[in-house]
């Protein structure tokens, strides 16, 4: 027990060797997911902060983090009018973010297909990175409960990510990320213009083109056991379409090559 008149040793902010940092989840319709969601967040990186960014769930969603938000300081709701797609809504939590000062910005499905156990280990590898992606298709990572379509939906998707964009990315359409807030100036996030699939995407494409240090972690993915997936014939049409225009724009101008940026790539 401290002695009455002691000085207190002064209490650490943020994580340790990134600063302070906001964990993103977006959310629609996710009322079943989102209070275990938060719950292993908090028990996982207790230091950290979360955001959920509420598209107006009509299933109550927006109340249960304004419930959540109430009891606990870590929590803050951002409430948007309408469903605009998860980009916009990601844009929405980094600029929230930087308003406030943080170092890092998570992002964070609320399905619970990315562990929240999984975050401490991309943290560590942000100590020495700007952008790190948990991958589902780097060594020791794992997809569990996948159907076969949407296994190869991905690993061809991503495929064909790296090699039209010559992106050095196993998961360039991976969505649990950690970014260091000077990498997402860097990357002059005003340009984006997708949504859903291809957002993710395009955000590799940005930090590659800025020269930023990105890492790969491996996690462990898995499927939503409740609610609805958002994934549509639409959504991966559009991304087809954006990293088609985008690797053909890049050769144009001559940007691609395929080569590693000296001393950015692990």
């Amino acid at each position: 027990m401290r002695e009455r008149g002691a000085v207190s040793e002064p209490v650490p902010v943020g994580h340790p060797g990134v600063g302070r940092v906001l964990v993103v989840i977006p959310t629609y319709n996710e009322a079943e997911n989102l209070p275990d969601v938060v719950a292993r967040v908090r028990a996982a990186a207790p230091a950290v902060d979360i955001l959920v960014a509420d598209d107006n769930s009509p299933d109550g969603t927006g109340v249960i983090a304004e419930a959540m938000a109430a009891t606990d300081p870590h929590v803050d709701v951002l409430h948007r009018p309408a469903k605009e797609g998860l980009g916009a809504a990601y844009l929405a939590g980094f600029a929230w973010a930087r308003r406030r000062g943080y170092d890092a910005v998570v992002e964070m499905d609320a399905d619970g297909s990315h562990a929240p156990e999984d975050l401490p280990a991309l943290l560590a590898a942000a100590r020495d990175a700007d952008v790190v992606i948990g991958s589902r298709w780097t060594r020791g990572a794992r997809v569990l409960n996948w159907p076969l379509r949407r296994l190869l939906l991905s690993r061809c998707g991503n495929l064909y990510a790296r090699l039209a964009l010559g992106m050095p990315v196993s998961d360039a359409t991976g969505g649990y990320r950690v970014y260091r807030s000077t990498a997402l100036t860097a990357m002059q996030l005003e340009s984006v213009c997708s949504q859903g699939y291809s957002f993710q995407v395009e955000l590799s494409r940005l930090a590659h083109r800025a020269g930023v240090r990105i890492v790969e972690v491996p996690i462990t993915f898995v499927e939503r056991e409740r609610g609805a997936s958002k994934m549509s014939p639409l959504i991966v049409a559009e991304a087809l379409w954006r990293i088609t225009t985008w690797g053909l724009r890049d050769r144009r101008a001559g940007a691609w090559s395929g080569r590693r940026v000296a001393g950015r790539w692990p």
